[in-house]
């Protein structure tokens, strides 16, 4: 909603009071549905970070297992390369199920096309991928066709299986060598109302050093080092992507709270706004009745046209 409003021209006492009451009745009507959705998008954009904090303390006490394990693994065992060379990778952009976020997913999906025409013309085949209904609808109108798509809810936050299977599909994907790598491009989270597109590798992995296990009792591992790294490698990349899927939900959602809170004040502000209208023309209305009585009964003349 925005702009302001207008009395109706009409020569109508009666009927300009009509128009205005209606109007006032729809917008009066509409407020609440904006309050509500605005209160949804605060409350989702707080537990959206509040979760990613948590997950971000999860994958420090990952990353603090794998520096335990580290000195158990076999001298053999080397870490994944950062990437294969001239290979083909996938890309995975995060959009959202839902409107009313304003320029949310034309964001992302600007970003994305100039990082697959980077790709193009290195020659290096990038398999597009996308989440969320609207950023896949942004992309066929730029002319591209997502070779894989999948839906968030509508109605919740990303859930922790939706990552731990996408990461899962990755890495045997990538232990064939079918892919090199897997990017992930999405608006990450920069304060109320402000984001900004991103593009971060997760496939391979990119494990932080290791912190040093400072103990003076170090935990006994009983069981095969190497399956242990890899099930904590495995689980810290779930976290990764499940970080980078909340983060850009509260980016979705803080957009979206920026957007109902406008429209709330456009109303708030519409309904003073037909209130003194309305009580201009309820005089206009009462005066030319108190006209029409008076004529009638002969104390006044015919009024002019």
């Amino acid at each position: 909603m925005s702009g302001g409003w207008r009395t109706p021209e009409s020569t109508e006492p009666m009927e300009q009071l009509e128009r205005l009451t209606a109007r006032l009745d729809n917008i009066q009507a509409v407020q609440p549905i904006l309050n509500a959705l605005r209160a949804i998008s605060s409350s989702s954009r707080v537990l959206a970070l509040r979760k990613a904090r948590s997950v971000d303390q999860y994958r420090q006490d990952l990353l603090r297992i794998l520096a335990f394990v580290a000195p158990h693994l076999s001298r053999s065992y080397r870490r994944p390369s950062a990437a294969r060379a001239n290979g083909s990778l996938v890309l995975l952009v995060i959009g959202s199920e839902r409107g009313l976020c304003g320029a949310f997913n034309d964001t992302v999906v600007d970003y994305a096309t100039q990082v697959l025409a980077q790709y193009a013309a290195a020659g290096t085949d990038a398999k597009l991928m996308t989440l969320g209904t609207r950023v896949q609808r942004a992309f066929r109108g730029a002319d591209y066709r997502p070779q894989w798509s999948r839906r968030l809810s509508a109605t919740a936050l990303p859930s922790y299986r939706m990552a731990c299977e996408l990461t899962s599909e990755w890495l045997q994907t990538y232990e064939k060598h079918d892919i090199d790598a897997v990017e992930v491009i999405y608006n990450t989270y920069q304060g109320l109302a402000r984001y900004e597109p991103t593009k971060v590798r997760v496939v391979p992995p990119e494990l932080p050093f290791p912190p040093t296990a400072n103990t003076e009792w170090p935990p006994s591992i009983e069981t095969d080092p190497l399956g242990l790294h890899t099930r904590a490698v495995e689980l810290w990349l779930s976290a990764t992507l499940y970080a980078i899927m909340l983060k850009s939900a509260a980016a979705e959602n803080s957009a979206r709270f920026r957007l109902l809170d406008g429209a709330s004040q456009n109303a708030e502000r519409l309904i003073e706004e037909l209130k003194l209208f309305l009580q201009v023309a309820r005089q206009d209305a009462i005066t030319s009745e108190l006209q029409d009585l008076s004529s009638g009964a002969g104390l006044l003349g015919p009024r002019s046209e």
